[in-house]
């Protein structure tokens, strides 16, 4: 891959990703590590929704959210999911699909302790995805729970992690006259090589 450089240059694909998300971090405006999550639920039909990319870890993405939630019971069901995180300021976008499993230990317990109070006790209170009759009943709840749990609750039992281990990252930047520069990396498996290929725009 001789014209393989600049941003793009490199042979691991999560530093590359983690250098495109420190610049972003300093151009975009709103939430940088914003992700569109897909996952599919048991009938095939699938389903996306904005997320927070915690972490670009060595060979992984990971995000937290409510076990109990849609997209948790669709990644459990399923074990894979896809995500595009989009930069508009950079005019840059990471595509990824893999295979996923959760994280649910010391690390879920150490990202839930950096969050705020409120946030925390946001996590107790709310039964994501399940209907809610009106926000007052959600915030009798956070104060119902403020008094159980207290201003440093611990990690819920259904709330934590899950990390998605990629078969498949494609880079892409805009280019002119809509030539955008594209580069997918695939392996077969998790303990594979990458190949990289130039895709057409």
């Amino acid at each position: 891959m001789s014209d393989r450089s600049g941003i793009f240059a490199g042979d691991d694909p999560f530093a590359i990703a983690r250098a495109w998300r420190a610049e972003a971090e300093t151009q975009e405006i709103n939430d940088p590590d914003a992700i569109a999550l897909s996952t599919v639920d048991a009938d095939g039909l699938p389903n996306a929704r904005m997320v927070l990319l915690r972490e670009i870890e060595k060979d992984a993405f990971v995000f937290y959210t409510n076990y109990g939630s849609k997209k948790a019971q669709e990644i459990d069901h399923a074990g894979k999911a896809a995500f595009v995180m989009h930069w508009k300021s950079l005019r840059r976008q990471i595509r990824v699909r893999g295979l996923v499993e959760r994280e649910d230990g010391p690390q879920a317990d150490a990202y839930y302790e950096s969050r705020s109070a409120k946030s925390r006790l946001g996590a107790w209170a709310s039964r994501q995805s399940q209907p809610l009759s009106s926000r007052a009943a959600l915030m009798a709840e956070v104060a119902k729970l403020t008094v159980q749990q207290g201003t440093h609750p611990a990690r819920p039992p259904f709330w934590g992690g899950y990390r998605i281990r990629p078969l498949e990252i494609e880079f892409w930047a805009d280019g002119a006259f809509r030539l955008h520069d594209r580069f997918r990396w695939t392996r077969p498996d998790l303990s594979g090589d990458w190949s990289i290929d130039r895709l057409n725009p």
